[in-house]
């Protein structure tokens, strides 16, 4: 990516959440623990999955890539934010804040199409289980994951040269915790409404697009299911539920930020913590917690290692 532009500004001071003293010192705690555990957790999922025989079918194929996108993608902006709390002014620069941008676009649209993915897989074990093996293949699964890499790169990218291209020469305060698409565009010295657009058309769109397939995906399940025991409807909530649980918690406050074009940097800074830190965090608890077979292999790992 050329980031050659007519930029005088090398450097950006990123404002975090809060100024106050004591409220930082109580968020480098809180967010420290939390980035700890989204760490600690994906990785155990993954290493969980890859040392399992049992955990083989294309959910935990998907599970363990969605962990290990998540570590990714809460590490391109949780350590910065927590090293902020700790210094009078958390600079980066011109080149990193570039970086930051395409690596949280490129992770974070990575596990927007893994979830999709997750959601197919879901319909089809549910819906059709005869021809279970046969619609969601091995191969099918690795194309479906390598897609979703790609369709991630290609986003990031989309997302990350018009603005890196902007001119920057005016105050360099960026009003978030991490570089974003909108608080980039309030400091360019150029008319940014063309870029804005764009920026709600792409992140918008996809973030929109993939919610409502994964509602329509689960509302065509739950029709499915009439006439069904209630020991049926029991398991395939039960299948479901984490998958559920996830999509609030990532489309919810991700559709709400990308939708519209911004113009309250303090209200999306607040909601952009719940799908940079929380949901990376939550995915490790949901989905163990609600799936015997995960707790049950991580348990045989743990005294392996012990």
């Amino acid at each position: 990516i050329s980031m050659e532009n007519s930029s005088s500004v090398k450097e950006f001071i990123l404002l975090g959440l809060s100024e106050n003293q004591g409220v930082q010192k109580l968020y480098f705690v809180v967010f420290l623990l939390f980035y700890t555990l989204t760490v600690a957790g994906n990785l155990l999922i993954v290493l969980t999955v890859m040392s399992s025989r049992h955990l083989n079918s294309p959910l935990y194929f998907f599970l363990s890539h969605l962990s290990f996108v998540d570590v990714c993608y809460s590490s391109v902006t949780a350590p910065k934010m927590i090293w902020g709390f700790l210094v009078e002014n958390n600079t980066i620069s011109f080149v990193g804040c570039v970086g930051q941008l395409f690596g949280f676009h490129f992770f974070g649209c990575t596990e927007i199409f893994i979830l999709t993915a997750m959601a197919y897989d879901r319909y089809v074990a549910i819906c059709r289980p005869l021809h279970y093996p046969t619609l969601v293949s091995r191969r099918l699964c690795g194309r479906m994951v390598g897609g979703s890499w790609v369709g991630g790169f290609l986003h990031s990218t989309l997302q990350t040269i018009p603005t890196a291209r902007l001119p920057f020469c005016g105050p360099n305060k960026v009003d978030h915790y991490f570089c974003d698409v909108h608080p980039l565009l309030h400091l360019a010295c150029a008319d940014t409404r063309a870029v804005g657009l764009a920026a709600v058309a792409n992140s918008g769109g996809i973030a929109l697009s993939c919610f409502l397939i994964l509602v329509t995906s689960y509302v065509v399940i739950l029709v499915s299911l009439r006439g069904q025991t209630p020991a049926g409807w029991h398991k395939a909530l039960s299948t479901c539920g984490s998958h559920i649980t996830v999509m609030i918690l990532f489309f919810g406050p991700c559709t709400f930020i990308y939708i519209r074009p911004s113009s309250d940097l303090s209200k999306d800074r607040s909601v952009a913590v719940f799908y940079t830190v929380i949901t990376p965090m939550l995915n490790p608890l949901i989905y163990t917690l609600r799936n015997r077979e995960v707790k049950g292999a991580m348990r045989k790992l743990c005294r392996r290692k012990v």
